[in-house]
């Protein structure tokens, strides 16, 4: 199928089976991205230890804060790009690709070069101590390294599944899974490099990953292709793109913040076990979540496109089969979460006390995961079809109005068990919220749709 044609069935082909096509290969290609992660963790905890995993676990703020940046190129180029699809506006779609791209060079070699200029005290910040500051360091300094090329990677594959190219998105972060699953062997025991090692072989699987995009989007016969001449930072493009990536940014950098306060409180109250089982746990949840965004993934172009082209039935009818979806995904995680949380948790540590702590986390982080899937699905449904307010409005009502308040709050009558009592709350009242929201737009768009 022409790149073409890829685009105009968006708003033709069944919405079912539309969502299961592009959905699916979101899906597979998130999964091995949830993957990625933790494979670099189980090798870190079981082959350097657990203090280690609760180092990886203090470089969470940099890497959100890093996904933040990617999140509003990538999102908000792929966004644009949708809704220009539908317009059939081609010129237009090949400039926001080469806006994207210089983008992307720009923001990841000033955020490695900051970055690496003032690890040490950025990451006391974010809630090291003595004994995990080296660990954290020795990871960090490869990663902000090679952010550029992180940058570039999670941008283009965005854009490859807006521009109708889902399967090659998938293939292509299956293949840096994979890559890097057999370098960290290599890597931390053959090379004895330890948790750096883990950090090279994650650099090198996106830059070889890297050069796979570029020779797809080098092919001049494909309606989305480079082309050298759309390449430069054009002010009405550029600011098209934060607008809308601005809702995905401020959700990456809430949680760059809520995790640094989070770490500090549970520093304060816990120690770098209780760190270090927080690390376990979100990177349990982190599948589950990942898996939501794949179904998120595939309904952005479907909604994007149709929102450009006003057709407003089959917007709402992709809204409500993701929102199923991610409600199952979700439920499937809290049973596995609240019945296997020591299974889970052994992936990465033999150590009987990180243990115990993990199964603590993973239960209260986990117990309202069920209603979590949809109000994920809702949140991006906004994004998609450019409604950067509201969406932005429901990312920080989940991460940072009601959580922030509530670990400020609860640990000091109740302890640690305050900090992880605090998420589960804020994340009831947020999906209440969201749930809300939607409805008022939903008798909107039905309104439009009739008149």
């Amino acid at each position: 199928m022409s790149n073409k044609q890829a685009t105009l069935e968006l708003g033709t082909r069944p919405v079912g089976s539309l969502l299961f096509k592009y959905a699916l290969p979101a899906i597979v290609a998130m999964v091995a991205s949830s993957l990625y992660n933790m494979v670099d963790s189980i090798f870190i905890g079981q082959g350097v230890g657990p203090l280690a995993i609760s180092g990886l676990a203090v470089t969470f703020p940099f890497m959100n804060l890093s996904a933040a940046f990617g999140a509003a190129i990538g999102v908000g180029a792929s966004t644009f790009l949708s809704v220009k699809l539908g317009q059939r506006d081609y010129d237009i779609a090949n400039r926001i690709l080469g806006n994207a791209v210089m983008l992307n060079i720009l923001v990841g070699v000033v955020f490695g070069g900051l970055g690496l200029l003032f690890l040490e005290p950025i990451l006391r910040f974010f809630g090291a101590s003595d004994a995990t500051l080296p660990y954290a360091k020795e990871y960090m300094e490869i990663i902000l390294f090679g952010n550029v090329f992180t940058h570039l990677y999670l941008g283009l594959n965005a854009v490859l599944r807006s521009a109708g190219k889902p399967r090659e998105a998938m293939y292509i972060t299956i293949f840096t899974v994979m890559l890097n699953a057999i370098l960290d062997p290599i890597f931390i025991y053959t090379f004895d490099l330890g948790i750096r090692g883990a950090a090279y072989a994650t650099i090198l699987s996106q830059i070889l990953a890297l050069c796979w995009q570029c020779k797809q989007f080098s092919n001049k016969e494909e309606l989305l292709h480079f082309d050298y001449s759309k390449f430069g930072i054009d002010a009405p493009i550029v600011n098209n793109i934060i607008s809308i990536g601005i809702s995905p940014f401020s959700m990456n950098a809430c949680a760059c913040f809520v995790v640094i306060f989070i770490n500090n409180s549970l520093m304060q109250y816990g120690g770098d076990m209780a760190i270090g089982a927080y690390g376990i746990a979100n990177r349990i949840g982190f599948i589950f979540v990942m898996v939501t965004m794949g179904v998120c993934q595939g309904m952005q172009p479907i909604a994007g496109y149709n929102y450009g082209a006003e057709n407003y039935n089959r917007m709402l009818e992709v809204l409500k089969l993701a929102s199923i979806a991610g409600t199952i995904v979700c439920a499937v995680g809290f049973f596995i979460t609240m019945f296997f949380p020591a299974q889970c948790a052994r992936l990465f540590t033999t150590d009987a006390t990180l243990i115990a702590y993990s199964v603590t986390a993973m239960r209260y982080m986990m117990a309202v995961f069920i209603i979590i899937g949809a109000q994920m699905v809702i949140t991006n449904f906004f994004q998609s079809i450019g409604k950067a307010k509201v969406s932005i409005f429901l990312s920080l009502s989940r991460q940072l109005i009601f959580l922030v308040p509530l670990i400020a709050v609860l640990p000091r009558f109740l302890g640690l068990e305050g900090v992880w009592l605090a998420m589960p709350l804020s994340d009831a009242v947020a999906a209440v919220m969201a749930y809300t929201m939607i409805y008022i737009y939903i008798k909107k768009f039905k309104k439009l749709h009739h008149g």
